[in-house]
């Protein structure tokens, strides 16, 4: 498949992706004040996104390892 094509319809949902990262990280971010609600939420959000980067790594180990070639 042509890159722009690929490039040009990612982009064209970038804001989408990227809304939904931010909904996952604000909806732990209650969640963790609901479960602890005296945490530090400046601690929390390291911590979780600490979490979401090592997933976001994993992913890109295995982009680098070619399990997505024929997703």
């Amino acid at each position: 498949m042509n890159q722009d094509i690929i490039v040009k319809e990612l982009t064209s949902r970038k804001s989408e992706i990227q809304k939904e990262l931010e909904v996952l990280f604000k909806t732990n971010m209650k969640i963790t004040d609901w479960d602890v609600p005296e945490a530090d939420d400046a601690e929390a959000a390291k911590v979780l996104l600490s979490i979401l980067q090592e997933k976001l790594d994993a992913i890109s180990a295995d982009i680098t390892a070619g399990k997505y070639n024929n997703y």
